[in-house]
């Protein structure tokens, strides 16, 4: 049997595809104005190497916070068309507001709609190709999963809402089974005999192992993966890539080896980047707070109108090392909203006053917490603190949820960019996921992602 590699962009390969690309074809297309038309704001060359570094950066950056490389919206034309629009108006806002970097303006000002047109039809062009080409089956990773039939089911859920590029084409049962089994039929599964053909007939590009209890695996599926190693075959562990894909740490599919799975960052005892990260804190607590204080007036008028109440409220939540703490918020529920005793916050509370939406969705009700990070209590970025009822509660059912207080709590985290509010168990098991995956990658890069994702959450009016 000869391996019969398909092409495939992984997950990274494709975000960094997407981001030369936007920037090669916006170059190009401003240098296409320069030649073709009688274009004078700026010019693709070595004199304008900063002013082109700067659009550079700005569309990078602005790309990010409007979720241009977000690859689930990269993958439809209508986001991705609203996405660029956004974005190119907002980078040549901020180009034409930076003079001293960036050109001066031009004496014919019809020249600048041209520069922002030709950002948008050439971004677009290139996103064309990559949605009709990049995103067509023949680019699929093809994987075939060997596993217990009790771990199929939530592990092709999940990576099935991760990447569209990743299609399980199938499964092998890796246990002895019966008539009695139990059977999984929202996959074909195949023979066990037939597994070398499987890789053969369905392209297969990737192996994929599920399985619990290694020891389990029948001889004959063993001896095909040994097989299929010794090849040079791609096989890999269903922890590496719901991991890898899902940028979040499968604790439900963690057993008793749990070790394996938590080399935590080093970045947790880094001087250097713990006093960075604390410098970042106060610099970024007293603007918030500053800024905070822009809105006052609108804060006291809405919550006389539309609270009717104290305007602040605090609550006990757990910090670092368990230890807990007060937290301080602008109040956006209802006065004695936990008469009837504590209860999950949902999703269109009713607990939630019509003011209170707005400064949940707006994000103001979490500036009183800059002064929790002022005090050294909590950190901008980290775990969500929860409050001491619901920790006691969720630590007897989730494995390892004690775990997300060996860091401050934070006042936006992975976890909060990438899931909705939690409300349930499975919900906090989700949210968990997320934190265990920060605190175990925590770097300056992914203190900047969610950084970036933070403001496009507060721009695109997200809050809970």
């Amino acid at each position: 049997m000869k391996q019969k590699k398909g092409i495939h962009f992984e997950v990274s390969e494709r975000k960094i595809l997407l981001r030369i690309l936007d920037l090669v074809m916006v170059f190009f297309g401003v240098y296409c104005l320069d030649v073709f038309f009688d274009f004078e704001y700026i010019s693709v060359g070595t004199d304008n190497t900063v002013a082109l570094v700067l659009l550079g950066i700005y569309i990078s950056i602005f790309g990010t916070i409007f979720e241009l490389y977000d690859l689930q919206k990269a993958s439809r034309f209508d986001s991705t068309f609203r996405n660029v629009v956004i974005t190119t108006s907002t980078v040549v806002l901020f180009y034409l507001l930076t003079p001293v970097l960036s050109p001066y303006l031009p004496e014919e000002r019809i020249q600048i709609v041209y520069f922002y047109f030709v950002i948008i039809i050439s971004i677009l062009a290139w996103r064309l190709i990559y949605i009709n080409l990049i995103e067509s089956p023949r680019f699929y990773k093809r994987v075939l999963l060997v596993g217990e039939v009790s771990n199929i089911e939530g592990l092709v859920r999940a990576l099935d809402a991760s990447d569209p590029n990743y299609k399980i084409i199938g499964f092998i049962n890796s246990e002895d089974s019966n008539l009695e089994s139990v059977k999984f039929k929202g996959l074909k599964e195949y023979e066990a005999r037939s597994f070398l053909e499987i890789i053969d007939t369905e392209k297969i590009s990737e192996v994929l192992v599920a399985s619990f209890n290694t020891e389990a695996i029948i001889a004959e599926v063993y001896h095909n993966l040994m097989l299929l190693l010794e090849r040079g075959f791609k096989i890999r562990e269903y922890t590496q890539v719901y991991e890898e894909l899902l940028q979040r740490v499968p604790i439900q599919f963690v057993g008793k080896d749990f070790y394996k799975y938590f080399p935590f960052s080093r970045s947790n005892e880094n001087k250097l980047y713990i006093f960075f990260q604390r410098a970042f804190d106060i610099i970024v607590s007293i603007l918030g707070l500053l800024i905070g204080m822009s809105f006052l007036p609108l804060i006291l008028l809405g919550n006389l109108l539309g609270n009717k109440g104290p305007l602040f409220y605090s609550q006990e939540r757990v910090g670092k090392n368990s230890k807990p703490f007060r937290i301080l918020k602008l109040r956006t529920m209802v006065v004695n909203a936990e008469k009837d005793g504590v209860k999950w916050a949902k999703k269109d509370d009713k607990r939630v006053t019509k003011f209170g939406r707005f400064l949940r969705r707006s994000r103001l009700d979490e500036v009183p917490q800059f002064y929790n990070v002022l005090k050294g209590e909590m950190s901008i970025i980290g775990p969500r603190p929860e409050r001491p009822f619901f920790v006691n509660e969720l630590s007897r059912i989730i494995p390892f949820y004690e775990t997300r207080h060996i860091i401050k709590p934070g006042l936006t985290g992975w976890a909060q960019v990438n899931t909705r509010y939690g409300s349930s168990i499975d919900d906090s098991l989700t949210k968990l996921q997320y934190d265990l995956y920060y605190i175990k990658h925590r770097s300056i890069f992914l203190d900047f992602s969610i950084t970036v994702k933070t403001l496009s959450t507060i721009l695109y009016y997200r809050g809970q």
